[in-house]
């Protein structure tokens, strides 16, 4: 049975349905960020990430690798101009004791920052807003939101580092990630959904396989020196069927395709892709393998 998603759009009779950004986020926080958690620590192990660590972490959503990160003791600030609503749940969950309109509970489209004690900082505007968020220069750039799905999105990366990069320190590392092969990722398959729906869409931004080289192009047009990579397996694992699609739903992969088609025409068909996935006891499983680059600053 096809799950019924209500918050995640609501609409009056003969309107084009909107997305509920915030129950979005939620469902982000909440189902699908912790998917890319073996992404986050073995890049972390790798680095030795610690207290002499400062991290500027580039869409840093709500805060889950930094807040694993500053468990490690490492000083970090986040910075994302995509999603207030995200930002916000970084707030609750780095800066709990902050006042409400900080640095994520702001007005969206506004640039506000906060600076404590507790060595976490978040920035609602552009990355170079971090230049002046910490005293030190960074010797960490991670920039987790993995490319290699839609038509453009490793040229947008390219121009996200190049403007973070001012503030960072001479040999810093920087850290990118992306999907891997197709043939490796289980959830390839499912996301076809969203390329099928979206077709009808004038200028939408369609599904592209993940390219062999493509991280290394990216830090490339950065300026950045390619310094080794890795594969992680990052399973997609789901309670059920309606949180499988909340969380897929939550990645904005499939915004293009609702704008394209009714939303439960979405819903639908998401949850059909889901089936061969999903497990006698009810539960949703997808392997995945992901892949990162480490480079450094020249």
């Amino acid at each position: 049975m096809t799950p019924t998603l209500v918050r995640q759009h609501t609409s009056h009779a003969g309107s084009t349905p909107r997305v509920d950004l915030s129950a979005r986020a939620r469902d982000w926080s909440e189902i699908q960020e912790r998917m890319l958690v073996p992404l986050y620590e073995a890049v972390y192990d790798r680095l030795e990430v610690g207290p002499a660590t400062r991290l500027l972490g580039l869409r840093c959503g709500s805060g889950l690798a930094l807040l694993m990160a500053a468990g490690r003791g490492a000083r970090v600030t986040g910075v994302d101009s995509g999603s207030p609503e995200r930002l916000a749940l970084a707030r609750e969950r780095l800066l709990p004791g902050a006042p409400p309109g900080g640095a994520a509970g702001g007005r969206p489209g506004t640039r506000a920052r906060t600076r404590t004690p507790t060595a976490v900082g978040l920035l609602d505007g552009a990355p170079g807003d971090a230049a002046d968020a910490e005293t030190a220069a960074y010797t960490l750039v991670t920039a987790f939101e993995p490319i290699g799905c839609l038509a453009g999105d490793a040229e947008g990366l390219a121009e996200l580092l190049t403007a973070a990069l001012p503030p960072v320190a001479r040999g810093a590392a920087v850290v990118l990630a992306g999907w891997g092969p197709p043939e490796r990722c289980a959830t390839s398959s499912v996301l076809r959904v969203a390329t099928k729906l979206a077709d009808p869409l004038s200028g939408g931004r369609a599904r592209r396989p993940a390219g062999r080289d493509d991280l290394e192009e990216v830090a490339g047009r950065a300026g950045l020196k390619p310094d080794g990579s890795g594969r992680v397996s990052c399973p997609f694992g789901y309670a059920g069927l309606d949180s499988a699609v909340r969380g897929l739903l939550s990645t904005g992969l499939f915004d293009a395709a609702i704008a394209a088609a009714d939303a439960k025409q979405v819903d639908k068909e998401l949850a059909e892709a889901l089936h061969p996935y999903r497990r006698p006891d009810g539960t949703v499983w997808m392997p995945n393998v992901f892949r990162y680059l480490i480079a450094r600053v020249p």
